[in-house]
């Protein structure tokens, strides 16, 4: 539900908080169905790749049991395996299943979206486009529900021009879903104007959570001297967070928390904004804040842009305990 950015009153040495922030409900339920598993199955509980992109996250998990491999390979035969919110490909799956491993999918729901649409097209006879970083795991997973070859990889407007294709007028776009809104709007525009021709989801595959965190930095960059964007180095919309802060003309910095500040960043009089990305949780948010109250940074207010109330349910294995 969209509503008016709230009027907020800075005064010198103010930090202002980003609302909607951190958590998302994709990463809600994969850090919850982690907790579960262990309660249920007891450690150690498997996790291929980090379960979310952030450092604090993955460490908590890691105390209570969760060991995190980047290969199916690294898991004793039979064991609990779960995939992590960004997905998997086909491959690592029968891989699992060959294995006799019990696995639980934590896939975030708006990844298998895009999943689903990637194969809808492909058993259309369509040739797929997916937008998105070559080497992230959710493009990784989404390349790997269909044949190698079969998806062309692009993520920059200039990538349009160099695509070879079989057919201009059978082809269809999936994107990954923590992209920057913007930029993926220039590829997507470039895509429609060489291929006019081409199909594409009737909504943005960047999921809520993301477009909403980039709108409400947008709104907090023109209001502050400096934005921190709460979140790790690996995790692709905590980095577009802090692009768009600057572009929309705000010095930024990525931080994992408040060991990574540096105190040249502020002025005497400065207003810090701070947000945190999809993956970071809250008691960051606080630490960062408490950082800066004990220098001085008092006047604690909040700039609501949107508000968030999506949740999505776990597996059914777990929803009974």
């Amino acid at each position: 539900m969209q509503q008016e950015t709230r009027t907020v009153t800075i005064q010198p040495k103010s930090v202002l908080l980003a609302e909607p922030r951190g958590f998302c409900a994709g990463v809600d339920r994969a850090i919850e169905i982690v907790e579960r598993a262990l309660k249920v199955y007891g450690a150690p509980v498997y996790v291929r790749h980090e379960i979310v992109h952030n450092r604090f996250v993955v460490e908590n998990l890691g105390a209570k049991g969760a060991v995190f491999v980047e290969s199916v390979d690294d898991v004793p035969d039979g064991a609990l395996l779960i995939f992590s919110a960004h997905g998997v490909s086909r491959q690592v799956r029968e891989l699992g299943e060959q294995r006799g491993m019990r696995v639980i999918d934590a896939t975030c729901p708006l990844v298998t979206k895009v999943h689903l649409e990637l194969l809808r097209h492909y058993a259309n006879g369509l040739q797929v486009i997916l937008i998105g970083h070559a080497g992230h795991p959710e493009v990784d997973g989404t390349m790997g529900q269909v044949p190698d070859g079969a998806v062309l990889l692009i993520s920059e407007p200039e990538d349009v021009d160099a695509l070879q294709v079989n057919d201009p007028d059978k082809l269809a776009f999936v994107t990954q879903t923590t992209l920057s809104v913007d930029d993926t709007r220039d590829v997507v525009d470039a895509l429609k104007r060489r291929f006019p021709n081409i199909l594409g989801p009737k909504h943005e595959d960047i999921c809520y959570a993301t477009s909403n965190r980039q709108e409400a930095v947008k709104a907090l960059a023109a209001r502050c001297d400096v934005v921190l964007v709460i979140g790790s180095r690996n995790s692709s919309n905590s980095n577009r967070l802090r692009e768009v802060a600057e572009r929309a003309g705000s010095p930024a910095h990525l931080i994992d928390g408040p060991d990574d500040i540096d105190a040249g960043w502020f002025s005497p009089d400065s207003t810090v904004g701070i947000t945190a990305g999809a993956s970071a949780p809250e008691i960051l948010v606080g630490q960062v804040t408490d950082w800066l109250h004990q220098r001085g940074f008092s006047n604690i207010s909040t700039l609501t842009v949107k508000e968030e109330n999506v949740a999505f349910t776990l597996p059914e294995v777990l929803r009974s305990h």
